[in-house]
């Protein structure tokens, strides 16, 4: 036993002269040191020896065990303070060379025309809320006075988390939210991602960004809902805007209408935007339903109110002509860098 342990204390000598790096003193090591390595096997050899050698033998184990531990130890640090200085000398910066070029972001397109819309809107007195992305039934469809045969709470528009919990389809979820905690007059404008279960084309999408607003007050008109409307699209433009009025139908609002504008293209002459009408959809709108106004816990005897949700892609696509929606969810750079 004692042969062996001298034997490979010998070894140990001649193998630590051949190395060159810490790489290699780090492979020595497991070599000598590791679970499967000779001095480890030593170890368990030990129980063969006479009892009475064993505390010797044992001993001598430990002695050629810390040897090798501490000479490979003092030999990386000379290697490893060596393999420094080479390291240093090789990444040595040359300050003649030029600097790197650092590129600034900018907002996302869509995130741009918001902000613009909610800028407008403060200016003209409302106050900016948010609502769930992940909204309860009720707030999404039952508060506003839709029906419990109403399509739109199929899955086929709807993306539903569970029997009651569901991605917002509008922002107008907020309605039933803001009357429950506030009192009138509520000036109020939410935004944000609202997702619908439609097929992905040119025109449409799953995923889409809307602006709602809301005016609930004493002797509020429908004078109110269109000034105001007016004003809004005026800025977007930047140029005076006329507005079409078309009926139609939503649960949360009666009477309730599509809004137009006049062509951004054509100025309402007629071309291939509007399809020749003239006229361009941007916004669904109407005064706030009596049910609404009741389920706030508002007597609609007493208030009234408008509102009106649209989506902002849509504007951003007519003031820059943009054909695709999906031009905004794909991040090709070459498209988004136009508008930085």
């Amino acid at each position: 036993m004692k042969e062996k342990i001298s034997e490979l204390q010998e070894l140990f000598k001649t193998e630590i002269k051949e190395a060159v790096s810490s790489k290699d003193l780090e492979q020595l090591k497991v070599k000598y040191l590791g679970k499967k390595g000779p001095v480890q096997a030593l170890m368990v050899s030990l129980k063969d020896c006479e009892a009475e050698e064993r505390p010797a033998v044992g001993k001598m184990i430990n002695e050629l065990k810390e040897e090798i531990s501490g000479h490979i130890d003092l030999v990386y640090q000379t290697f490893s303070r060596k393999e420094q200085e080479v390291q240093l000398r090789e990444e040595k910066e040359d300050l003649t060379l030029p600097g790197r070029r650092r590129y600034l972001g900018s907002a996302h397109p869509i995130s741009q025309m918001m902000e613009e819309m909610l800028q407008i809107l403060i200016h003209m007195g409302f106050s900016v809320q948010t609502s769930p992305e992940i909204e309860s039934e009720y707030y999404n469809y039952g508060g506003l006075n839709y029906p419990e045969d109403h399509p739109a709470r199929d899955m086929q528009d709807t993306f539903y988390l569970s029997k009651e919990l569901l991605l917002r389809s509008h922002t107008t979820s907020i309605q039933q939210r803001i009357m429950e905690t506030t009192s009138p007059p509520l000036r109020v404008v939410a935004y944000g991602k609202c997702y619908r279960n439609e097929t992905i084309t040119a025109r449409s999408h799953v995923l889409f960004h809307q602006v709602d607003g809301m005016y609930i007050d004493k002797k509020v008109t429908f004078a109110d809902l269109l000034a105001t409307l007016k004003e809004l699209y005026s800025k977007i433009f930047n140029k005076e805007m006329d507005l079409r009025v078309r009926p139609s139908y939503f649960p949360f609002v009666e009477p309730g209408m599509e809004i137009d504008i006049a062509c951004t293209s054509c100025s309402g002459k007629g071309c291939k935007l509007c399809k020749h009408t003239g006229w361009l959809e941007v916004s669904g709108a109407g005064m706030i339903h009596p049910e609404v106004l009741k389920e706030g816990g508002l007597d609609p005897e007493v208030y009234s109110g408008f509102a009106w949700g649209g989506g902002v892609e849509r504007l951003f696509m007519l003031r820059h002509g943009i054909a695709d929606i999906r031009l905004f969810t794909e991040n090709d750079m070459r498209f988004l860098q136009q508008f930085h």
